[in-house]
């Protein structure tokens, strides 16, 4: 199965990439990973998974155990931002809400579409050689 693989600079800048990595298979939250193991022009970086979904929408979240899914009571903070009904803006954390939410466990498997890592560690080419066409500026319409 491929992955959509979301690689996030520290400047800001994101890029995008489609691979067949089965060695992220297995591999849980907030574990390093090696460049080479998801593409091989990603030699000698090093990446941290800060996150995945699965084909359904459904998050990772590292308190959960295992690859299945689960219902899980969230307080309001992550993964959970929402307010009780009829209550204003006003009120940024409301107090006492939790809602039962479906999540996916913290281990990757092949029902993950998404995973969003962060670099550790440079390569010896920078990713704006690796992914020239993804540094192009957006063009804005003129009026």
């Amino acid at each position: 199965m491929a992955f959509k693989i979301n690689i996030s600079e520290k400047i800001g800048k994101t890029y995008h990439l489609e691979t067949e990595a089965e060695e992220l298979v297995g591999k849980e939250l907030h574990n390093k990973v090696n460049g080479k193991e998801v593409s091989p022009d990603l030699d000698g970086y090093e990446f941290e998974i800060t996150g995945a979904s699965d084909t359904a929408g459904f998050t990772l979240m590292e308190d959960v155990e295992g690859i299945g899914l689960k219902k899980v009571l969230l307080d309001y903070g992550k993964g959970m931002h929402m307010r009780p009904k009829g209550e204003k803006k006003k009120n940024k954390k409301p107090k006492g809400l939790r809602l039962r939410k479906t999540v996916r466990g913290k281990i990757i498997s092949s029902d993950v579409s998404q995973i969003n890592l962060k670099v550790l560690k440079e390569g010896s080419k920078k990713l704006n050689d690796i992914f020239p066409d993804q540094n192009k500026p957006k063009e804005t319409p003129k009026q």
